[in-house]
């Protein structure tokens, strides 16, 4: 464990598309202790390379994951719940939440997993939202690959610093190829 904690990477949404290089520049190997993917990894190849980076490697099935969807046949459970620090992580592709990205859908979703945090992908879109004091957590799309929901795409991920009782979240975009980090603050207490 470093000084920021367990370093969590939140990543989703390849849909076959390719990391960009200053993403994968930034992606060291044994620097994060965990690595949660909402999903639609795209190849076999992607897994092998989160794999790399973290020991503990948490995924799950995305819409384009689904068998014969899919040119890589792995399974990948519907959801995941992980516990680190003091925080119960709740991890879901977001497909099966509808309407997609609404945070009143994602609260109940979030309820039914008895989390304090919710990690959902599909929109392609990053958010962290504080809703009814828990949070909502979306990387986007790692590759910033196409999606019908959102006009212009920006390749995105997310950093989370967990410390017990206090999470630092970092999201890293790629807008008009320059990256742009912003960072949000919680703690437990703050969770309701």
């Amino acid at each position: 464990m470093s000084n920021f904690g367990e370093l969590v990477l939140v990543v989703g949404d390849y849909n076959e598309g390719d990391i960009p290089e200053k993403f994968k520049r930034m992606l060291v190997p044994n620097k994060m202790q965990h690595i949660f993917c909402t999903g639609n990894l795209g190849s076999k190849e992607n897994y092998d390379e989160l794999r790399q980076l973290a020991p503990n490697v948490h995924v799950v099935s995305g819409d384009c994951d689904i068998s014969g969807a899919s040119p890589f046949q792995m399974t990948f459970p519907e959801t995941k719940v992980v516990q680190i620090g003091e925080f119960r992580i709740g991890l879901v592709h977001g497909h099966q939440i509808i309407p997609w990205g609404d945070h009143l859908s994602l609260a109940s979703f979030r309820r039914k997993l008895n989390v304090d945090i919710l990690l959902s992908g599909h929109t392609h879109k990053n958010e962290v939202v504080e809703h009814e004091g828990f949070y909502h957590i979306n990387p986007g799309s790692i590759t910033g690959a196409y999606s019908s929901l959102v006009e212009k795409i920006i390749p995105s991920f997310i950093l989370l610093a967990i410390q017990g009782s206090k999470v630092v979240c970092y999201v890293y975009e790629l807008i008009d190829g320059e990256l742009e980090v912003s960072k949000t603050d919680f703690t437990k207490n703050m969770i309701a």
